[in-house]
C-alpha cells in the first residue's frame, strides 16, 4: 500500500494551508486524522481523492466535506478542493492582544479551494466565515493568508450585497 503515505503527505499540505490568519499555531505540529468512506491515490498523477463523509482533524482544526481532492504540482505545492453541501470547518484562534483568549473561526461554503503555493483560500457558493464573533457572508470569500487580507463578493441571491456583522471590541484603558 505505497499510495497511503503519499496521500497523507498531500493531505498534510492541505491542512498546512488551511491554517487561517491568527489560527492556533500549535495545530501545525499535531497529527492529522482522516476518515472517509473511500480513498484513491494516484502517485504518478500526484492526485488523492477522499470520498464520502470526509472528516479531517488536526489539533483544533476540523474539516467536514463530501469530497476532498488534493493535487500536487512538480514543485511540491498542493492545491486542494473540498466540496459538500456544505463543506464546514472550525479552528481555534491564537490569542490576539488585548484579548486573553483567541476564540474560534468557523465557516462553510459549497466549495473551498486551498492553494498552498499562493497562500490563498477561497470559499464559493453560500460562503460564510465567523471569526471570534465577526461574520462575513457572500457568494465568494477570498482569504490571502500572506497579506492578511480578505474580500467578500456578493452573489445573485443576496441582492447584489454582502453581509457583515462586527462585534464591538474592548477599548484599552
Amino acid at each position: 500500500m505505497r499510495a497511503a503515505p503519499a496521500a497523507l503527505s498531500l493531505l498534510a499540505g492541505l491542512l498546512g494551508g488551511a491554517t487561517f490568519a491568527h489560527a492556533e499555531q500549535a495545530d501545525s505540529g499535531k497529527p492529522t486524522q482522516i476518515e472517509a468512506n473511500s480513498m484513491k491515490a494516484d502517485d504518478l498523477r500526484r492526485l488523492t481523492i477522499f470520498d464520502g463523509n470526509v472528516i479531517v482533524t488536526r489539533g483544533t482544526l476540523r474539516i467536514q466535506a463530501d469530497r476532498i481532492v488534493v493535487n500536487q504540482d512538480a514543485e511540491g505545492f498542493q492545491h486542494s478542493t473540498a466540496t459538500g453541501n456544505p463543506v464546514r470547518f472550525r479552528q481555534k484562534l491564537d490569542p490576539k492582544p488585548p484579548a486573553t483568549e483567541g476564540g474560534w473561526m468557523e465557516g462553510e461554503a459549497r466549495r473551498i479551494e486551498i492553494d498552498d503555493k499562493t497562500g490563498k483560500i477561497e470559499l464559493f457558493d453560500n460562503a460564510r466565515v465567523n471569526r471570534a464573533g465577526d461574520e462575513v457572508a457572500g457568494n465568494h470569500i477570498l482569504v490571502d493568508q500572506r497579506a492578511d487580507f480578505f474580500s467578500v463578493t456578493p452573489g445573485k441571491g443576496e441582492g447584489g450585497r454582502v453581509r457583515a456583522t462586527l462585534q464591538p471590541k474592548a477599548t484599552a484603558k
